[in-house]
């Protein structure tokens, strides 16, 4: 697509040290249940002098304790499913352009309560912001937001993508045309729509 036909050809861009990304900590183990902890993990005496190098590290047992428990998707993770895919006008990411921002993903039930059963409807919200609002791809954006998210969460995940309130001119028709899943169905058997948010996924991991 030729520069002057861009909507937006000079948009602000973040460098990828801006992007949000997951500060987590593992919590030290409690309770109960390490009452004998410091005996059950400690240094066994063959692997300590004259046998072993004391200065060989030991690891406790409350390091990586929690590494494969399961965790329920959170909007950080959603974040970083979508954040990657590729503007359609320009050569760089949503969450670079601040098209996709992490306050605007909402998740309901909390994953504060844990990781849902597999009955339990999870409702995902996201909220885009085109980088103008006159941007005439706000609808194929979505479009590929919502593609991404379908194709990658568990099925009781239920993905709502709509246009952030005042973000756009048009945003109640470019939010009904992505809350009606016939319409999206439609949408997607269009070829050339389908190129482009197939190109727009190529970067997602």
């Amino acid at each position: 697509m030729a520069a002057a036909a861009l909507d937006n050809a000079n948009p602000t861009i973040l460098s990828a040290s801006q992007l949000p990304t997951r500060q987590r900590k593992v919590a030290s183990r409690q309770g109960p249940d390490t009452k004998y902890d410091e005996f059950i993990l400690s240094r066994p005496s063959y692997l300590s002098r004259p046998f072993c190098d004391d200065q060989v590290a030991w690891p406790r047992g409350d390091v990586g304790a929690d590494e494969f428990a399961a965790e329920a998707i959170d909007e950080q993770e959603i974040y970083d499913l979508i954040s990657s895919m590729t503007d359609p006008e320009h050569p760089v990411s949503l969450g670079q352009l601040s098209v996709i921002n992490l306050p605007d993903i909402h998740i309901t039930p909390s994953p504060a309560l844990g990781v849902p059963d597999s009955n339990t409807i999870v409702q995902v919200s996201v909220e885009i912001t085109p980088t103008i609002t006159h941007c005439s791809l706000a609808t194929v954006i979505g479009l590929g937001v919502r593609v991404r998210l379908e194709q990658v969460l568990p099925p009781n995940y239920r993905v709502l993508v709509s246009c952030k309130e005042n973000s756009h001119a048009q945003d109640d028709q470019v939010n009904k045309q992505l809350g009606d899943k016939e319409r999206v169905a439609a949408a997607l058997e269009n070829d050339a729509l389908k190129g482009v948010i197939d190109k727009m996924l190529e970067t997602c991991a």
